[in-house]
């Protein structure tokens, strides 16, 4: 058996992003028996430790929290707990990874990082933090002995940058899919004063480079109706745009979701998906709204043309947007076909196995 130790996220059961959402998924059902997964965990972030979860090990780093400026110790602590007794360490991002030179010295087995998206290039970071995460990343590819990346994008980017291969291993969606009675949608719906098929949706953390500014445009121009999904009072670009569109009727700006029956209920009965992420790699959201076979709108850049095959429509300004808001187009049943037959949960478990497989060790 191979024991594999994942470190670099807040920790599972998963509550806060794609990482975690993604070793909720490769852990549990979707893990073969040659493989027992250990994940470190915030000791911050969860007041309630279990000593093993869906069949994997969870061990507790007590002093610091998963995200912000404390991840950078946090994953360098849990590393340093993985020098003995593992044949494989998979690191998630690379807040990290500066760290990786001393840690090759003390650790001689398989290291395997995922570097997520293009971290530096996010317009939120301070000229320091852009520093720190572009010379954190070129550590990850130097040292790992395996790379992955989650789109092909990423990919050619990590050729081209610095001449190495990494392996291509994109995210899971078909988590999303529930069995909610539609008496059950139904009530959701009137809830929230909605008619199905008679509305967009978009989720996505409000931040610019995920242009919500854009879609929120469009829509105030077409008038018809959007349902907005996210964490509006978390910055000043957030609470800013809720001041200016939230009196436009057919808008409903609602904050972040987290009960599934009705996160599954508003994409569900949805008429269009709209997908505004400009920077990393295979968004997550993106992968789960194909799932649901509605036609996606996503804005026009290469790592979300790789993610759904050229099959959406794409927009790049709020112009566009409205072009194709007016139009008629139908793409929901081709980036369903593409979702079911790249990105569900056993595939991509699959495709990480492959990797402690491959190496002897």
């Amino acid at each position: 058996m191979k024991q594999v130790a994942i470190v670099g996220i807040q920790g599972v059961p998963a509550k806060y992003g794609g990482f975690e959402t993604l070793v909720e998924n490769i852990i549990g059902d979707n893990c073969c028996s040659e493989v027992r997964y250990t994940v470190f965990c915030s000791g911050k972030d969860y007041a309630t430790r279990m000593k093993t979860y869906k069949g994997a090990q969870l061990k507790y780093i007590p002093l610091f929290h998963a995200n912000g400026i404390q991840s950078t110790p946090y994953d360098i602590l849990s590393m340093l707990k993985c020098l003995r007794g593992y044949d494989a360490v998979v690191i998630l991002g690379v807040s990290g990874c500066i760290f990786l030179p001393i840690f090759r010295l003390l650790y001689r087995k398989q290291l395997i990082v995922n570097i997520d998206g293009l971290e530096h290039r996010r317009a939120k970071w301070s000229k320091f933090a852009r520093w720190f995460l572009r010379t954190s990343e070129a550590m990850a590819v130097r040292y790992a002995d395996v790379v992955i990346t989650d789109n092909k994008g990423i990919q050619d980017y990590v050729t081209d940058t610095y001449h190495k291969h990494s392996e291509l291993i994109a995210y899971g969606g078909n988590h999303v899919l529930r069995d909610v009675p539609m008496m059950r949608q139904n009530e959701i719906l009137e809830k929230y004063g909605l008619t199905k098929k008679e509305y967009a949706i978009s989720i996505c953390r409000i931040e610019p480079e995920n242009n919500c500014h854009i879609t929120l445009k469009a829509f105030a121009e077409v008038g018809q109706k959007l349902v907005f999904i996210g964490n509006w009072k978390y910055s000043t670009y957030g609470k800013e745009l809720q001041r200016k569109y939230s009196k436009y009727t057919n808008i409903c700006m609602l904050n972040a979701v987290y009960t599934l029956d009705v996160l599954y209920t508003l994409r569900n009965n949805a008429r269009i998906y709209i997908h505004g992420h400009s920077a990393g790699g295979t968004n997550p959201s993106l992968v789960e709204a194909m799932f649901f076979g509605k036609p996606i709108l996503a804005y026009d850049v290469i790592y979300n043309r790789e993610t759904t095959e050229n099959k959406a429509c794409y927009f790049g300004n709020s112009k566009q947007l409205v072009e194709l808001l007016r139009g008629t187009e139908e793409n929901g049943e081709p980036l369903k076909e593409i979702a079911e037959r790249r990105y569900t949960w056993r595939h991509i478990s699959q495709q990480y196995e492959a990797l402690y497989k491959d190496v002897e060790l």
